[in-house]
């Protein structure tokens, strides 16, 4: 058995502050950034490494399949058969991510160079021509009522559990068209939420 542990979004720390002009060591909670490499293989395929991302641990099996979608090595996530942590072992066991395709993949025409901070969502890309992505078009009936959409930064902040710990992390979150709620992730990078 293994004594890596799946990495936890926020580390406990020991701090000093000052309060009153006088110094005091406390705990304070920090979120964590690890870089994570997403592997990328098909059927009878060697994985391949893709990208190197920095974020934090939590919803990494996520965070590999949506980059794989918006850079166009799948073209849906149905695309996916499975998403798993590496199987070799070491420390570095939860920071690389492998996803299996369902047919063989050619990533001779995607430049792999990718490395990705937390501070950009454009990071691997050469050209601007490169940015655009290919969506389908939403359907125009759906009607969101103004005060629905006002409401939702308070929905949203309410929802950030981590940044109640921390006091700082970007997030992202998926409303129904009536402000239900879908679902919220919160990273250090605000393009990976």
């Amino acid at each position: 058995m293994s004594d890596v542990t799946v990495r936890r979004p926020t580390t406990q720390v020991r701090v000093r502050s000052l309060d009153g002009g006088r110094v005091i060591e406390r705990p304070d909670r920090l979120v964590t950034e690890e870089p994570m490499e997403i592997r990328v293989h098909g059927p009878g395929q060697p994985p391949v490494p893709l990208a190197v991302t920095m974020r934090t641990p939590g919803s990494d099996f996520e965070l590999a399949a949506g980059f794989c979608v918006t850079e166009g090595i799948v073209t849906s996530p149905a695309s996916i058969a499975q998403v798993a942590y590496c199987v070799e072992g070491g420390v570095q066991r939860y920071n690389v991510v492998t996803v299996r395709l369902r047919e063989a993949v050619s990533l001779d025409g995607h430049d792999r160079n990718f490395v990705a901070n937390a501070s950009c969502g454009l990071c691997g890309k050469a050209a601007l021509d490169q940015v655009e992505v290919a969506c389908a078009s939403l359907d125009d009936d759906v009607r969101v009522a103004g005060s629905t959409i006002l409401g939702l930064p308070e929905r949203l902040r309410d929802a950030q559990q981590v940044f109640d710990m921390t006091g700082g992390l970007h997030a992202a979150a998926l409303f129904a068209p009536d402000g239900e709620l879908v679902v919220v992730r919160e990273d250090v990078g605000r393009h990976n939420a």
